[in-house]
């Protein structure tokens, strides 16, 4: 379905002519219908309802001397479309009087009337000057200044600030460039020095992974990108919005899922020389374990723990319960399982009820392969936002740290199916391997090998299952393989929520969390 967008649903606050309707309104006709093609922009089939400003302001316009100069604008809209409710955006966007030709792929529109009547609409990040002037603008003024204070976001924008931490010096003169790989954020590098990460949803009250960057930052957590500020809005910390982190950038080879895609590639055509075929990666994957049992152990000294008692425990396997109703719903193909997961949930909450409570604290919340990454260093951990399903006031509780070992298995196992899905010679992209019946025509030797890549597949991913819960515990962390009862309960947990998932974007892949739940309630 198109998207409905009209230039009328664009409405100053109490129907006044505010000066974030004054500056958005001639940049409307083109500039909505870009915004609901953004990955990072939720919408309900492309149904837009009303969009309202909640600020906007030109953070950098034409140096003297330069009248035609670019101009940078920001702004926070608030979107309502369809059952899924409000959201404010996070939009930054550039104008020039025409597009040079490196910045034509990011173009957007024209502006329509208003003080910049014909110049041409972009997306700003893309643009290298005018991302350098923001950071001069946002932390310049705070070179040298004490841990936590607050610098001016600019004259024109005394409702932007940027807190440093202080925790390192910012420098100054830096080149920016856009990533190439966005999804729900949009981040800018300066020089391979810093990163600044944009965040384009933007909720009102404290920031999950502010939260947790500034706290382990503080208590000199080293397997982390160092937290060197945050944009937000000022006012009170309840109302006041987070707007975007600036941190240190991690030089890496890769993140952990690109690596360990490659080498479960390598191990199951046998092509990897360094180790046995079933082997491969099980090195990195206990050093994996030991650095995350590190940062565990650094948000419980930054965060503290807690006991969960009865109520809370209650309430725990009460939710369990409750997001398997909600994914029976979506994915009928869970329902032969929901006597048996919810036997499982149970067990788990009788284990914890007969001992003495269940021991909780700041854990990362959405940990997987995507989320680390390969330095020279050692690995690093990285997007402490939390599952983005989720309310924030849920993701900050304290939790069970098994809930992110649990995130972290579930991801060696599709790093095994997606290498193997790769391999499969009749597999398109995002197809995972023939299961059960061998294809119509298949001759046996090529059935013998299609059966051989799908053993070696399941060895790769039990193999450094194991390894990185051996390295979790050597490391100091809580030992998973004494807890199989509450580590089968979040595998499961993980696995229904994959198999909403994989029914709702990719069915190909459904089969994937289907074995694993079929193996997890059958004990194997």
């Amino acid at each position: 379905m198109p998207a409905i967008l009209c230039a009328t649903c664009l409405n100053a606050e109490h129907g006044t002519e505010s000066q974030a309707d004054e500056l958005l309104r001639p940049l409307l006709p083109d500039l909505l219908p870009w915004l609901v093609t953004r990955r990072w922009f939720t919408h309900e089939h492309g149904h837009l309802e009303q969009l309202a400003p909640v600020s906007a302001s030109v953070l950098d316009g034409p140096r003297a001397g330069d009248p035609h100069g670019p101009v940078l604008l920001h702004s926070v809209l608030d979107a309502r479309h369809g059952s899924t409710g409000s959201r404010h955006y996070q939009l930054l966007v550039g104008l020039r009087p025409s597009l040079p030709e490196a910045l034509a792929p990011a173009g957007i529109g024209i502006a329509r009337g208003g003080r910049w009547d014909g110049w041409s609409l972009y997306e700003a990040t893309e643009d290298h000057e005018l991302m350098e002037r923001l950071l001069e603008r946002t932390v310049a003024s705070g070179m040298g200044v004490a841990a936590e204070s607050a610098v001016d976001a600019g004259a024109d924008t005394g409702e932007l600030r940027m807190s440093l931490t202080g925790a390192g010096p910012v420098p100054r003169g830096l080149s920016a460039r856009a990533l190439a790989v966005e999804q729900s954020n949009s981040t800018v590098v300066y020089g391979d020095r810093l990163l600044f990460k944009i965040f384009r949803q933007p909720e009102p009250g404290p920031h999950p992974e502010t939260e947790a960057l500034r706290g382990l930052t503080q208590v000199h957590c080293d397997r982390i990108p160092g937290l060197a500020g945050w944009l937000h809005t000022d006012g009170e910390p309840q109302q006041a919005m987070v707007l975007g982190i600036l941190e240190e950038f991690l030089p890496a080879r890769g993140d952990g899922w690109q690596l360990a895609v490659e080498q479960a590639a390598e191990c199951i055509t046998g092509a990897c020389r360094t180790v046995p075929a079933v082997d491969g990666f099980t090195d990195e994957a206990r050093a994996l374990g030991g650095a995350v049992a590190e940062v565990h152990a650094a948000l419980a000294e930054a965060f503290g723990q807690v006991e969960l008692g009865p109520e809370q425990i209650v309430a725990l396997v009460d939710g369990l319960h409750r997001e398997l109703r909600a994914a029976v719903r979506e994915v009928p193909e869970l329902e032969a399982y929901v006597g048996r997961l919810s036997s499982l949930y149970e067990d788990f909450g009788k284990l914890a009820l007969r001992g003495r409570g269940l021991a909780a604290q700041r854990i990362h919340g959405d940990l997987h392969l995507g989320q680390v990454l390969r330095t020279e260093g050692g690995w690093k951990v990285i997007d402490f936002e939390g599952e983005p399903a989720r309310p924030v006031a849920e993701r900050v509780l304290p939790q069970p740290v098994l809930k992110d070992v649990a995130g972290m298995l579930r991801s060696f196992e599709y790093a095994g199916q997606q290498a193997l899905a790769g391999l499969q010679p009749s597999a398109g992209s995002g197809d995972v391997a023939e299961r059960g019946e061998p294809p119509a025509g298949e001759s046996a030797e090529r059935t013998a090998a299609r059966l051989r890549r799908n053993r070696r597949a399941y060895a790769w991913a039990v193999r450094n299952r194991r390894a990185f819960t051996a390295g979790y515990a050597a490391a100091g962390g809580v030992d998973p393989h004494c807890h199989p009862v509450v580590l089968r309960a979040f595998e499961a947990e993980k696995a229904v929520y994959e198999a909403v998932y994989e029914a709702q974007h990719r069915p190909a892949w459904l089969p994937i969390p289907m074995a694993a739940i079929q193996r997890l309630v059958f004990g194997r």
